[in-house]
């Protein structure tokens, strides 16, 4: 799929905030100096060609999203020595994709922040998030 103009993922030499960590020929890791005020160290692992979700890659693709994630991992491992990580695709609107450019979300985790030891699971599985049973 080509590239679209105002997809911050598709031109990341266009933001001079953004740092191209690793890349091989279908991927980037990339930072950025904005986002890692509060989540240190976190990355996305992104195609180069636009697709709109993880659900369109390719599976050059995806071979080389790990290629990338096991290359990710070791360098943030030497760099910050998290305690964990979280990884994560947000796909839709539901899901709180705010840039529909497939991302793979790496965050690393320590014991010290305040919501070590919560994942993802913790907060949709929260009472407050549960549906109401639809009658059909």
């Amino acid at each position: 799929m080509p590239h679209q103009d105002h997809c911050p993922f598709c031109s990341p030499h266009k933001d001079p905030l953004q740092n191209i960590i690793f890349e091989n020929s279908t991927c980037y890791f990339l930072q950025h100096d904005k986002e890692q005020d509060v989540l240190e160290g976190c990355g996305v692992i992104v195609p180069k060609a636009h697709h709109s979700d993880a659900f369109h890659l390719t599976a050059e693709e995806w071979n080389d999203t790990y290629v990338l994630l096991q290359k990710a991992k070791d360098y943030l491992d030497k760099k910050y020595a998290p305690d964990g990580y979280t990884l994560g695709w947000n796909v839709g609107d539901a899901s709180n994709q705010s840039i529909l450019h497939s991302h793979l979300h790496v965050i690393p985790r320590y014991n010290d922040e305040p919501h070590a030891g919560k994942g993802l699971r913790h907060w949709l599985k929260q009472p407050d998030n549960k549906r109401g049973i639809l009658k059909r």
